[in-house]
């Protein structure tokens, strides 16, 4: 039986994951938008981010894009609090500390518009007398909110963070809560 490649575009407020053990109210998974059985979310979005997620049950490529080895890029759209000025971007592409650890380089650039994404439920808060800019940042590791706490480390921390791409899958043709099968092309360029 051949492998089963799944793009999901996770919305905000739902777990990656199949199951919620959690105990509290019900919180939306996984489950709720995808039936196929015995597929795998190949890394993680945290509940309170957004984007593209790709699911398998293709255990060696499940490895391969989710180990730090392999350095697989995943592109991230970051609107931040206040706007970042040249310092702030030099050092996240150069990598920050965050905890005890040391971020590897990153390409990061101040976007000069605000992206064309799909409103946010619910929508970010929003202060009159502080701006917010938008980043594009990709990297090749992902380790637990690390996006979140590169930008916070720089003094501009994240508003609302969506996954744009992963390596060369792209979120477009996708609205939130939808998914599609990898095409044989997409599945080989891997």
């Amino acid at each position: 039986m051949p492998y089963r490649y799944i793009l999901f575009y996770k919305p905000y407020d739902v777990l990656t994951q199949f199951t919620d053990n959690s105990g509290e109210t019900k919180r939306s998974t996984l489950k709720d938008f995808i039936s196929i059985p015995d597929v795998y979310a190949v890394g993680r979005l945290d509940r309170d981010s957004e984007g593209l997620l790709l699911l398998t049950d293709d255990g060696q490529m499940q490895h391969r894009l989710s180990d730090p080895k392999f350095a697989h890029p995943r592109t991230y759209l970051v609107q931040v609090e206040g706007v970042p000025d040249a310092g702030a971007i030099a050092r996240l592409q150069t990598g920050v500390t965050i905890q005890d650890y040391r971020t590897r380089s990153a390409k990061v650039q101040l976007l000069s518009a605000e992206p064309e994404l799909p409103p946010r439920e619910p929508p970010i808060r929003f202060r009159k007398h502080i701006p917010t800019a938008w980043l594009e940042m990709t990297l090749t590791e992902g380790r637990n909110r690390q996006v979140r706490r590169m930008t916070a480390a720089v003094g501009f921390p994240t508003l609302r963070l969506v996954r744009s791409a992963i390596g060369h899958l792209r979120l477009e043709g996708l609205k939130p809560g939808e998914w599609r099968e990898l095409t044989q092309t997409e599945i080989k360029l891997f």
